[in-house]
């Protein structure tokens, strides 16, 4: 669906409008047509793409959208501030002094390390945005690469705008494209790309620079989809931070002048051949002044797990309620997509998960867990939860299957359908496509404010959120990325 084009963007009551920003289009900063630009190797049409792209070409709704998604991607971010993993990670980087913040800190580390870090808390409670396209992936992953290279760089604020514009662009077209999960790969691999060349941007990289940055990038870093198969480990969470690492590495040596194989796509045992199979990615039809930006199609989580599962929580809950008592239940069948199935109800520890990252992709045990307590929060994944007996012995009358008229649904649907069976016969069923924050069914100013203030919790004073929240609304205004990332530090 196309953005409209108006001379004012409101956003409701009590917000304020932003003037529609100019367009700007010179001769120098047009793409070459579509026409041409395929007949050149993909990684080359990237870079052209992300060397062209300008703040100008960006209208009033992108604008808010990407503000809107480095709100919610930092308090993901500060949420998972605690956690074990996070903060192993975030003591590695802070053993070395560099020029990007720690987000939570005032120290700073080397440029990957700090996109480690940084990414590492971002993606940790699964929290994080979601874009569905061949497979779902996390776009919003690579928004720590893009504040530590624009920090480190003293990017201004409209370059790091448009830095997170062409790493959502390309990271999201490439999932359309490709179904690389049906091959046995991990998500994060199109990270690469899209990190090196939104990192290589803010670098002032030239077009066979970024190039060579996603050649260098992709070739040694292609990660494996066991990372989320069978019981999960702590990796799970922090795959995509280390590709936004290497992704990051591979533009500073690009900048400093070193090749890569190329072409890293099309080439004899390139990606085509080895990780993804055939495909067409027509950059010309990429987002622009004319077309609109994948962002815009990129959906916030209400509920800190797996996107396969934030429908069923909804349908879950809902059932919950209708029910009432829970031990009139006899049996509970959950019908949900291929891919929902087999990431989350295809494997045995699905219904006995041992870790944190097994449970929040175990479409039983959420579920299980939503009819309990009529939500699902951080605090559903501590030990003692997915431990619980009663919620164990539940999940036994739980089954879970694929439907293929779910699996058919478009539109950035992740439909679920759970249908409990009560003693008497009775059935009691709801679907749901999209839960709240979804693309379809977008949230509020309002409502990316209280999902931020809950990820913060009591770690600042009201006063001193307001105040936070009111400066990464004016991102685009800021004139000093550390002092703004500075002020995100948390009492510890």
């Amino acid at each position: 669906m196309k953005i409209p084009r108006r001379r004012f963007l409101h956003l409701g009551a009590g917000a304020a409008a932003f003037p529609l920003l100019p367009r700007r289009v010179s001769a120098e900063n047009q793409s070459p047509p579509s026409s041409q630009l395929r007949e050149r190797p993909l990684a080359e049409r990237l870079a052209a793409y992300a060397s062209g792209l300008r703040y100008g070409d960006l209208d009033a709704a992108t604008l808010e959208r990407v503000k809107t998604l480095v709100v919610d991607t930092l308090g993901c971010g500060l949420g998972a501030w605690d956690e074990r993993p996070v903060r192993a990670c975030r003591e590695i980087a802070l053993s070395v002094d560099g020029p990007a913040t720690i987000i939570g800190t005032t120290r700073r580390t080397t440029t990957d390390l700090a996109a480690f870090a940084n990414g590492a808390a971002v993606r940790y409670l699964d929290f994080n945005d979601t874009y569905v396209g061949r497979f779902a992936a996390h776009p919003s992953d690579n928004i720590a690469a893009c504040l530590a290279v624009a920090e480190a760089e003293r990017a201004s604020a409209q370059e790091l705008i448009v830095a997170i514009v062409i790493a959502y662009e390309v990271n999201c077209r490439l999932v359309d494209a490709f179904d690389i999960s049906a091959r046995g790969w991990d998500p994060p691999v199109f990270g690469l790309p899209a990190v090196a060349l939104a990192a290589g941007r803010l670098m002032k990289l030239d077009p066979e620079q970024l190039s060579n940055a996603v050649s260098l990038a992709i070739n040694d870093h292609i990660p494996l989809a066991l990372t989320r198969v069978g019981a999960l480990s702590d990796w799970k969470g922090l795959a995509a931070a280390e590709a936004g690492r290497n992704a990051v590495f591979a533009a500073r040596l690009a900048r400093a002048g070193l090749t890569g194989p190329a072409p890293i796509f099309e080439g004899t045992s390139g990606l085509f051949q080895q990780v993804t199979g055939p495909g067409s990615v027509d950059v010309g039809a990429f987002g622009g002044p004319d077309a609109e930006f994948r962002l815009h199609r990129c959906s916030l989580k209400p509920y800190p797990a797996v996107i396969y599962t934030q429908t069923a929580i909804v349908a879950a809950i809902e059932v919950a309620k209708e029910v009432g008592a829970l031990e009139r239940i006899s049996a509970i069948e959950i019908a949900t997509t291929r891919r929902g199935y087999q990431r989350t109800g295809s494997e045995p520890e699905k219904w006995s998960p041992k870790t944190r990252e097994t449970a929040d992709h175990s479409l039983p045990y959420i579920a299980a867990r939503a009819m309990f307590d009529g939500d699902i929060t951080n605090e559903s994944f501590a030990p003692e939860k997915f431990r619980d007996p009663a919620v164990l012995a539940f999940m036994q009358k739980i089954k879970v299957a694929e439907d293929p008229a779910l699996t058919a649904r478009g539109g950035g649907a992740v439909p679920t359908r759970v249908i409990a069976i009560l003693a008497d016969g009775r059935r009691v069923s709801r679907e749901v496509d999209h839960a709240p924050g979804f693309a379809a069914r977008p949230m509020t100013r309002e409502e990316v404010e209280r999902k931020f203030r809950g990820n913060v919790g009591q770690r600042w004073s009201e006063v001193r959120t307001a105040a936070n929240l009111a400066a990464l609304w004016a991102l685009e205004r800021t004139d000093n990325l550390s002092a703004l990332l500075g002020q995100l530090a948390l009492k510890t």
